[in-house]
């Protein structure tokens, strides 16, 4: 499990415990972003794409791949980007130096053969004499057993085996953002994790902001880099309050001080999204909520 590191905004002087995120490389083993434990969290005004990537190597393959800089929004409504350790120059990817040399084909076909009857020891002299005539073996009973052989008992058919009685909700498989319009797909993905149904993203964007409605639920998602305003989730809010269902909103750049505080007192759902689709809660209402249904 990737270790927590104390983290303190500049602006509002709030304590925060931050855990770097684990990605899954290709190879398999998770990644962990390496944080600079003595670095200062860079505070993002502006978000560039160039600026919101940083290269880490895997530990287990030495492939060495760009993943979202961690970030931690803070309840103040400002965003920090977290300090990475440099890669660290390392065996390139696919490189075999140092392995365990391999025996060639005929070798490990010779390993994978059984042993001949003859190869083995005291198949001369009587106890060969005694296997030859003995009668031929059924085909699938043990070596040596004295009773009938006995098959064993059936599989259970696929659907009644005992399934445990509380199951664990699978991992969340974000979707990867390079557009406004995958925002919307990785917000409306969540919400379907989260349980809601009949979740879809709208067509065209509408003047109300709504992008994303669902059975009792609807969201809005701010691809922008700037952060969300004060008049985005009161928006959503009063969209909410007119169709009688619950708000969520997601935003890649945070949001602004007055929007925090708002969404508080309107107890509306705010999440940030990282490149990877993968969001986080940033209030205590967006806790509760995913609380409320995990």
């Amino acid at each position: 499990m990737a270790e927590s590191v104390p983290v303190r905004c500049p602006e509002c002087r709030r304590e925060h415990t931050y855990t770097p995120p684990v990605y899954p490389c290709d190879c398999g083993a998770p990644v962990t972003l390496p944080l600079l434990r003595d670095g200062t969290p860079a505070q993002v005004r502006h978000r560039t794409w160039a600026g919101s990537w940083v290269e880490v190597r895997c530990p287990a393959c030495g492939t060495s791949r760009e993943w979202p800089q961690p970030e931690l929004g803070c309840r103040c409504g400002t965003l920090l980007r977290m300090p990475v350790v440099p890669p660290q120059p390392g065996p390139a990817s696919g490189d075999l130096s140092g392995s365990v040399d391999c025996p060639d084909p005929a070798s490990a076909a010779s390993l994978d053969r059984p042993p001949d009857a003859a190869e083995l020891p005291g198949a001369e002299g009587a106890d060969a004499a005694d296997t030859s005539a003995a009668p031929p073996t059924p085909a699938g009973t043990p070596t040596g057993s004295a009773g009938p052989f006995t098959a064993p008992a059936p599989l259970k058919a696929h659907g009644t085996q005992e399934q445990p009685r509380h199951a664990t909700r699978p991992a969340f498989r974000p979707v990867t953002i390079r557009t406004a319009q995958d925002a919307r797909t990785a917000a409306a993905e969540y919400l379907r994790w989260l349980g809601f149904p009949g979740v879809r993203v709208t067509e065209k964007r509408p003047a109300s902001g709504v992008d994303v409605r669902g059975a009792g639920i609807i969201a809005h998602v701010d691809p922008t880099t700037a952060p969300t305003t004060l008049r985005e989730v009161e928006t959503l809010w009063l969209n909410g309050l007119n169709e009688e269902v619950g708000t969520a909103c997601f935003s890649l750049a945070g949001y602004s001080r007055e929007a925090r505080t708002r969404a508080d007192a309107l107890s509306v759902p705010l999440f940030v999204l990282d490149l990877t689709g993968m969001p986080q809660a940033v209030n205590d209402p967006a806790d509760d909520l995913v609380r409320s249904v995990c």
